[in-house]
């Protein structure tokens, strides 16, 4: 018998220490990893098999592996010699190495192969079965039991199984088999049977099957078994792959019909646990499948939930309140997770929902949620299952998770049949977040970033780190899964109007494993408000692509409170300008042939709602502007709520409700002219509605559409089967500001968001330094125009820096609104400085080569801007200047200097610096008088 053991975890939490630097977090005394999951996800060094691992059980700290295989060799890169393994090796727990235990599982004729291992409760016996004939020369019939002090067969325990025996569990006095047996010591026993544990004598059980038995399970109270299999019938009762018998007679407890479990589908394994609850696992083929878990209740053996994930289950075992599952799940649609794509060998789920249990969906109860605990695997050998079965042994007061099939990878590295992760020593650090900064109005940036994936931390801590700082500026929280990870934000409204900002965000998970810093994300923030972005969020959307991202594969979300990221698709290009607004906004351009951005987060949509979006193209393929599918990377299978192109370049907006319901673009209105367009499209209460560039082209009165959940797309998916279907069902251009509103837009907000869009803007126009240097009173004739580094000190040895810019002049019909130099300290120690620095006009003449303290150039009396202190450790700072000033020398060359009256130095990157950002810069923000 399989039981959760219900080992206690001490799982100590880190404490993040508030303002910790870049990379810097107090460390736990001991690792931990996201309650409840008891494992890491971090595989350790563990010896391999050279075939497949089909069973596995553990006693004493030692872990018993048997299957098909002949040999048993050291971890890759390990030294060590490989050692002859007869189907059949013991292991340490906790080195991962084989211990002296070795039996030899051998048949006459055929392949002989361990297919059940199990251990006596007093776990001074391990019983054996599978093909085999003899075990260390000691004749049996396909089960043994082995006395596990000595490692040796008990002669006296041979049971005559004459087919295959693949499960097994044992009381007190009684071992129950399953297979592919119809007799047992020559008497009928179909695929199900009980013989004593001390003698093997075979016992009245009886539950006789038509199909042959792959799992038995004692329920805990010790009164029924649980079989499961391939069957139809369980003592001439209909009771497809599962039933409940009587533990003494075998007679029928519960049985469930067929219908119940799928007639394509198996029962490959069941557990219990000490809380009430027993567990399948499934394992289907062809169309129709369930491939899936069911939880049922020990109680009444109904069930509990039922979890629709296809990739056939081979293993289940609850420990702890959270079942731990060997699979090659790769679509859980059904259960509201990841869409159909890449494998998930390994998953954890809660055996209990949290609360009450959600409302049926198609007349299943969902699973529980799953879990952050995701080691990788690969389909391996044999049948290309992956990993087949699991147990958990402790030693020295660490638990330790052992996994063995067919897999020949485990994390990416080779790892041959056999794998264990421990419940300490979590070493993974978080994926490096992808960060993006955005700011729409003074006074406040908006900084999101996609979260992080942790393969045993589903709760992460991120840091923002601004300017440069090594001290982070805020400290956010927030869950990610690997196929759920929403955006997480925060909103810096310490800002200055006109002023630049970096922004860089590091993941850390439980265990003060630390991501690297995001790349650097940078912001101006304008002067006046963006009126049409303001507008869109004042509005509601709940997602806002602005296509303004610098790094794939992320589009933030720019909405007010969103959190549906999106996600590039092989590689759409970005920063395409001028974008469809005024100003310095960017567009994203699409191949028209695999490039789409979809969302991460998957959801639903109401009866009401409105897509908007931009677009500007010359193709006569047609495709897809927008929509709504259930899958992401590949080709959904229901898509509606959609925007489309034809060839000939007319809209249309459709759903699905019970057929295709469209609204199309008049014969002659078409819009494929290389121009930006605007389009909108609603559904409601009053049916259907789509404009372009401010105008209602039509309506329709049709409010309902396909209800599922699913993934936004922009740029393509599939429009199979739709009317006018283009050649393409991707488009081929550019697009701009897509949003989507849970509520209707009114055409009032339609025709005011186009107008907008034509609204000027302020501008931002970044100025580099065109020369720099300082002057250093203590090498009067030394000239610094090369040097990496400028310094500024008023007394002592002085030193002065001067910066040149050649400034544009004002766009044709702005002024400028302000104007900021933009400066990064350097890493020396010390860089910063307790004194105040000015900004001055350069009045006298002076070049990088040649200038030094004996021909330092005059300078203005007049104060352009001042720097109160500037601490220490490299970080960007932004002293506003005077407007005036600088309006009266646009469009020509300019010079400023930066001076001090103190005794403390300030030094600071030049623009021959290498540093990645933050090297002298003049800021300047054009906008309508």
């Amino acid at each position: 018998m399989r039981r959760s053991r219900g080992l206690t975890t001490a799982l100590v939490l880190s404490i993040v220490g508030a303002g910790a630097g870049v990379g810097f977090v107090m460390m736990p005394s001991a690792s931990a990893i996201t309650s409840p999951v008891a494992f890491t996800a971090d595989d350790l060094p563990t010896w391999q098999t050279n075939g497949i691992v089909f069973a596995m059980a553990q006693a004493n700290g030692t872990v018993f592996a048997g299957g098909t295989f002949s040999a048993v060799a050291p971890p890759e890169g390990a030294a060590g010699t490989e050692q002859e393994a007869v189907n059949f090796a013991a292991f340490d727990a906790a080195t991962g190495a084989p211990t002296d235990c070795k039996l030899s599982f051998t048949v006459g004729e055929g392949s002989a192969t361990v297919r059940a291992l199990t251990v006596s409760k007093d776990e001074k016996t391990l019983y054996a079965a599978g093909y085999f004939g003899a075990v260390n020369g000691v004749p049996v019939a396909s089960v043994a039991a082995i006395d596990i002090a000595s490692c040796t067969p008990k002669a006296s325990f041979h049971p005559s199984f004459p087919a295959t025996v693949r499960a097994l569990a044992v009381t007190d006095d009684t071992l129950y088999a399953g297979g592919d047996f119809g007799t047992v010591e020559g008497q009928t026993r179909e695929r199900f049977a009980a013989v004593d544990a001390s003698s093997g004598a075979l016992k009245p059980f009886t539950a006789n099957a038509d199909e042959p038995g792959r799992a038995v399970e004692v329920t805990p109270d010790g009164k029924n078994v649980i079989l499961g299999g391939d069957f139809f019938y369980v003592n001439g009762a209909n009771s497809h792959a599962l039933a409940v018998v009587d533990a003494t007679s075998g007679a029928n407890t519960k049985t469930y019909p067929s219908g119940y479990i799928p007639t394509t589908s198996v029962v490959k394994d069941i557990a219990t646990d000490d809380e009430g609850g027993f567990y399948t696992g499934n394992e289907g083929s062809g169309g129709g499948v369930f491939d899936g878990r069911i939880g049922l209740r020990l109680s009444d053996f109904t069930e509990k939930w039922r979890d629709r994930c296809l990739g056939a289950t081979q293993y289940v075992l609850p420990y702890q309140g959270v079942l731990y599952s060997s699979s090659h799940a790769h679509d859980c649609s059904l259960e509201g997770q990841f869409p159909d794509g890449k494998r998930n060998f390994f998953n954890a789920q809660l055996t209990n929902h949290e609360g009450a249990a959600p409302a049926p969906v198609g007349g299943y109860v969902r699973s529980p949620r799953k879990l952050g605990w995701h080691p990788t695997s690969n389909d391996g050998i044999g049948e290309g299952i992956g990993p087949r079965v699991m147990t958990i042994a402790e030693k020295d007061d660490v638990k330790y998770m052992w996994v063995g099939g067919e897999f020949t990878q485990i994390n990416g590295k080779p790892q041959m049949g056999l794998t264990r992760f421990a419940s300490t020593g979590d070493v993974g650090a978080p994926t490096t977040p992808v960060a993006s900064a955005s700011s729409v109005k003074p006074g406040e940036v908006q900084v999101r970033w996609r979260t992080s994936y942790d393969q045993d931390d589903s709760k992460l801590t991120y840091r923002i780190y601004r300017n440069g700082s090594g001290t982070p500026i805020a400290t956010v929280n927030a869950e990610s899964l690997e196929w759920e990870r929403p955006q997480a934000s925060w909103t810096d409204s310490t800002v200055k109007a006109g002023q630049s900002y970096t922004y860089r965000v590091t993941a850390t998970d439980a265990a003060g494993n630390t991501s690297a810093l995001s790349a650097t994300s940078s912001v101006t923030v304008p002067a006046s408000v963006q009126a049409y972005p303001n507008q869109v969020r004042a509005d509601g959307a709940n997602l806002y692509w602005r296509y303004d991202d610098t790094v794939t594969p992320y589009a933030a979300d720019s909405s007010d409170g969103g959190n549906t990221s999106g996600l590039h698709l092989n590689g759409p290009t970005l920063r395409q300008a001028p974008g469809a607004l005024t100003g310095p906004s960017t567009a994203i351009a699409f191949n028209g042939t695999d490039q789409q951005v979809y969302s991460d987060h998957r959801q639903t949509v109401g009866s009401s709602y409105s897509l908007e979006t931009w677009f500007k193209t010359g193709t006569t393929r047609g495709g897809k502007l927008i929509g709504f599918g259930n899958n992401t990377t590949r080709s959904s299978g229901s898509y509606d709520k959609q925007i489309y192109m034809t060839n000939t370049g007319r809209l249309v907006f459709g759903v699905y409700a019970g057929s295709t319901r469209t609204i199309t673009t008049g014969l002659f209105d078409t819009f494929n002219d290389n121009k930006w367009h605007h389009v909108v499209a609603t559904q409601g209460p009053s049916g259907m509605a789509m404009y372009v560039d401010g105008k209602l082209k039509d309506t329709l009165n049709v409010t309902t559409n396909q209800a599922y959940e699913g993934f936004w797309h922009v740029g393509g998916d599939n429009l199979s089967s739709w009317p006018n279907r283009p050649t393409s069902n991707f488009f081929a251009g550019q697009i701009d500001e897509t949003a989507v509103y849970p509520t209707v837009l009114s055409q009032a907000q339609v025709t005011n968001h186009y107008n907008l869009a034509k609204a000027a803007s302020d501008t931002v126009t970044e100025v580099s330094a065109t020369e720099d240097t300082y002057i250093n009173q203590g090498a009067p004739s030394a000239s610094y125009g090369s040097a990496t580094s400028l310094a500024v000190r008023g007394s002592g040895s002085l030193y002065e820096t001067y910066l040149r810019f050649n400034l544009p002049a004002a766009p044709a019909g702005q002024v400028l609104k302000a104007a900021s130099l933009q400066i990064k300290t350097s890493t020396q120690t010390g860089a910063g400085t307790a004194d105040k620095v000015s900004v001055v006009p350069v009045t006298g003449t002076w070049s990088g080569a040649s200038t030094s303290f004996t021909t330092k150039p005059a300078l203005g009396a007049t104060v352009l801007g001042t720097l109160e202190g500037v601490p220490d450790g490299s970080a960007l700072h932004s002293i506003d200047l005077d407007k005036s000033a600088v309006t009266a020398v646009l469009g020509g060359s300019y010079s400023l200097a930066l001076t001090s009256n103190g005794s403390d130095p300030l030094w600071l990157w030049s623009s021959e610096s290498t540093a990645s950002e933050g090297t002298p810069q003049l800021v300047l923000t054009f906008g309508q008088p």
